[in-house]
């Protein structure tokens, strides 16, 4: 079994978050944001992206299948 990180978080290390939430902060990618970020909106898209899913409904399907995980 993998004790050590998945290759998701070692991709997503490379995302500079002071630069991401500069870019929130100066769009007001926040107002009225009740409790879905802008960081879990990009994660999970990225996640979809990289994992070639094609509809909503299969990102949930697979983000659910690995709640343990997030």
């Amino acid at each position: 079994m993998n004790s050590g990180k998945t290759v998701f978080s070692q991709v997503m290390e490379f995302l500079p978050v002071y630069e991401f939430q500069k870019c929130v902060e100066r769009y007001d990618g926040e107002y009225k944001v009740k409790s879905f970020s802008c960081m879990d909106q990009f994660l999970c898209m990225a996640f979809a992206q990289l994992t070639y899913r094609e509809s909503l409904r299969d990102i949930e399907s697979c983000l659910r299948s690995m709640h343990s995980r997030l």
